[in-house]
């Protein structure tokens, strides 16, 4: 298992797509809410083909992006259980931005940031669904009132604001953990990278604890 030649399939083919359909669904959204957020930003309409085009779009990846994401929770949930280890981790998070993670706890497949993220957007997600649910006036514009409507928009654009910052985080910490982006474009990490960020999943790799395919020959 130590050679260079041997890696680690870190996500399957499946796992990947479901995860980039998640991620365009989220940046088409975040542009195209921009746009109607605010005046200034309109100009991002020019994106979708205009505003109306742009508008009648919106929440109807809003519906996508929720099976999407309802796919990755079906596939991850249990690897993002929170343990007694997340806590100490993230006591020595210090040490995990300095790229200094000899100091952490080893964890699993994921720590605890990358689980943080996983449950933030499990729950801004659905609140992001349902608030805009209220305010897509074509169906259901006459189903509530305009003060209800108000406090939707009130919500909506909250949780939007929170899910942002949230995918900053996540796309931050991916390009600064070298390589992680390799495994969720190609699917694979090196042992070395395991051992360094994910030492507990690697030997439960080791083991055999996550079926025998999970470990081959460098593509």
């Amino acid at each position: 298992m130590s050679s260079s030649k041997t890696v680690i399939i870190r996500y399957t083919k499946v796992n990947r797509i479901n995860h980039w359909i998640t991620a365009i669904c989220f940046v088409l959204l975040t542009l195209s809410g921009l746009a109607m957020f605010h005046p200034m930003l309109f100009w991002l309409s020019g994106l979708f083909g205009g505003g109306q085009w742009m508008r009648a779009a919106h929440p109807w990846i809003g519906c996508l992006l929720l099976l999407s994401y309802l796919g990755l929770i079906v596939q991850f949930w249990r690897e993002n259980l929170v343990h007694k280890n997340d806590v100490e981790w993230l006591k020595q998070m210090r040490f995990v931005v300095a790229n200094d993670e000899g100091h952490v706890p080893p964890v699993g497949r994921n720590n605890a940031g990358q689980k943080f993220v996983f449950w933030s957007m499990t729950l801004l997600i659905p609140v992001l669904f349902f608030s805009g649910l209220v305010i897509w006036e074509v169906y259901f514009g006459e189903a509530t009132s305009i003060p209800v409507q108000r406090a939707a928009v009130l919500i909506h654009s909250l949780a939007a604001i929170a899910a942002i910052l949230v995918w900053v985080v996540h796309v931050y910490a991916a390009i600064w953990v070298r390589d992680s982006v390799r495994a969720m474009t190609q699917g694979y990490v090196t042992p070395g990278w395991a051992w360094r960020h994910h030492r507990t999943w690697l030997r439960e790799v080791a083991n055999g604890e996550h079926g025998k395919d999970v470990i081959r020959k460098r593509p």
